[in-house]
């Protein structure tokens, strides 16, 4: 997008959110699990305010979800692998039969549509190096629309995060 655009839009947010707002949702991605009482003596304001105004922001979509943020080593998939996709072609009906089947694949974390010299990025764990070859062979592999694959093996992660910065 052209940086007019990206202004615009930020200048956007800024008029719709003010201060406490902004401190109220940059609490809440450290920490989904605050009360109301906690996020109100953080932010220096009374519950109810603080309450009405996360209703709000839950409301108009600034809030999506709230989860618990699982350990993947602990949950026994200890392999985490980022799988570039290319499709045989660039078609909508190639693309809407991946992006479905993707959609419900419970290994695959996160998929992104790229650009550059793949289609997409997919973010998948695997218990074992054997059970994410049987995933790429039994599952990726039964896409008829997918034209290769390149999978980067991480051995170590740096940051991991899903705060936005506001």
């Amino acid at each position: 997008m052209p940086k007019f655009w990206q202004l615009t839009e930020y200048n956007s947010f800024m008029e719709t959110l003010d201060r406490i707002d902004v401190q109220i949702l940059r609490e809440l991605q450290k920490d989904a699990k605050l009360t109301v009482k906690e996020l109100a003596a953080k932010v220096n304001l009374s519950p109810s305010p603080v309450f009405e105004r996360q209703k709000r922001l839950e409301k108009e979509g600034y809030i999506k979800r709230y989860m618990a943020v699982l350990d993947p080593m602990k949950t026994g998939n200890g392999i985490m692998v980022l799988c570039n996709v290319s499709l045989k072609h660039h078609s909508k009906e190639y693309s809407r039969q991946f992006t479905s089947v993707i959609a419900g694949i419970d290994e695959v974390v996160e998929c992104f549509n790229t650009s550059g010299d793949y289609d997409y990025q997919l973010k998948i764990y695997a218990k074992s190096m054997k059970d994410y070859q049987d995933f790429v062979l039994g599952t990726l592999g039964d896409l008829d629309c997918i034209g290769s694959l390149h999978s980067i093996f991480v051995i170590g992660e740096v940051k991991n995060t899903q705060i936005i910065p506001l």
